[in-house]
């Protein structure tokens, strides 16, 4: 007789712009969503406050598929996507290899990539990169297909700024003057907004010449607005914060790679973001780990683009700075040829001091040849200047036929 007492509770949760506090979410009387569920004086759950909130989305970015783009990564990320259902799809630019003025080859390619972009079940917003717009013809063609080449938009009272980071097309890494006034004019008819989303592909903020390059007046525009900002081009994961706020540098969505996983941030991935009232909540997600109900590698037909690469050879090693490890260092090799020194290899300097270089896949070594060593350091220890640079580093290395083994003692004197 008490448990019919107890009877039946209905939780019904309103989808509309007010703010429901979490007290009242199990007493709404507008039946939108229903949760039914019989409850007691002891039951089998924490709370009955669902996390959908009515201002609460999901949203997924993509990052770079250029510089030799892999084959089956990027038609198969599509299709993860429409299987993790976001609301839409961003991406931070460089969606063709491009560099190229010939029409034919530029329709070839943006034919291919709107094929792919097509099968997503959800609104795909493009961003262009340096390798979409890196010269005229590729702008005006940009433009025909595409419109403006920076606009934004609001979702849920969030301002989404799309910025082009090689403009006018052919200028690499700048910003207009026309992009940064249109960018604080909608910043200023958008302060009112709960979130900034800036997306553009280059990270302009953590360039040398950030004086020059409009980054500096994006900042002062953005002002103390809370703002997040993602990008790509580096193929490689990084997180800078600047002002307090973050700044996402995303890996690949089948771009070139050398595939050293999450410790270089070198992986396929995409970001997927829950904007919550409080703020975005960011998850990367390796495509690695997505597959549909059957566990089957979804298929595809996807061509990659053929790479020229060179013979590489094993090259091992030590780093010591005065006699210590330097851990987590980044090492350099710089192919000289002629005047010109050309970054080649890297890798990243382990606890006990030693490491392995790639080139072209994980830890293949590098091609034969003579070479400009560059040390870099980071918090954890500090490097002497003068090995940060290939203009100033005494350090060389010859890489030979078979295993090439090297030991670095860098001496700040």
């Amino acid at each position: 007789m008490n448990r019919l007492l107890i009877g039946t509770l209905t939780v019904v949760f309103l989808v509309s712009a007010i703010a429901i506090s979490n007290a009242r979410q199990e007493k709404l009387d507008v039946a939108v969503t229903e949760l039914v569920v019989e409850k007691g004086p002891r039951n089998p759950w924490t709370h009955l406050r669902l996390n959908n909130h009515s201002e609460q989305f999901q949203f997924a970015i993509i990052s770079d598929r250029t510089g030799g783009h892999r084959a089956k990564i990027f038609s198969r990320a599509v299709q993860q996507l429409n299987l993790l259902q976001p609301e839409f799809v961003l991406s931070v630019g460089d969606l063709i290899e491009g560099y190229t003025e010939d029409r034919k080859q530029l329709d070839t390619q943006w034919h291919e990539f709107q094929s792919y972009a097509a099968q997503l079940e959800m609104p795909f917003f493009y961003v262009p990169g340096n390798h979409d717009v890196s010269n005229s013809v590729m702008g005006r063609l940009w433009k025909e297909k595409f419109g403006p080449a920076y606009y934004h938009f609001v979702y849920k009272n969030v301002l989404f700024l799309i910025l082009n980071s090689d403009d006018p097309p052919g200028t690499s890494s700048h910003l207009s003057k026309n992009q940064i006034d249109y960018a604080a004019k909608v910043l200023a008819e958008n302060q009112h907004v709960r979130w900034t989303i800036v997306a553009l592909h280059k990270p302009l903020w953590s360039y040398a010449d950030i004086a020059k390059n409009g980054w500096l007046a994006i900042e002062k525009a953005l002002g103390d607005r809370p703002y997040t900002c993602f990008c790509g081009h580096h193929h490689r994961f990084r997180k800078f914060v600047r002002n307090g706020r973050n700044h996402y540098q995303l890996a690949t969505t089948g771009g070139v790679s050398k595939l050293r996983g999450v410790r270089y941030g070198e992986f396929d991935q995409i970001a997927w973001v829950t904007m919550k009232k409080s703020g975005p909540k960011i998850a990367h997600v390796l495509l690695d780990g997505i597959y549909p109900e059957n566990m089957q590698i979804i298929p595809s037909d996807e061509p990659g683009v053929p790479r020229n690469m060179s013979r590489t050879y094993p090259v091992t090693g030590t780093v010591y700075v005065d006699g210590v490890p330097a851990a987590d260092a980044n090492i350099t090799f710089y192919r000289i040829e002629g005047k010109k020194k050309t970054r080649t290899s890297d890798g990243v300097v382990e606890g006990d001091g030693s490491f392995q270089l790639s080139t072209y896949t994980a830890f293949d070594g590098a091609p034969k040849g003579e070479y400009v060593v560059v040390v870099q350091g980071n918090d954890k220890i500090a490097i002497p200047s003068k090995f940060a640079s290939a203009d100033t580093s005494p350090l060389r290395a010859t890489v030979k036929d078979g295993d090439n083994r090297f030991t670095f003692t860098l001496v700040d004197r």
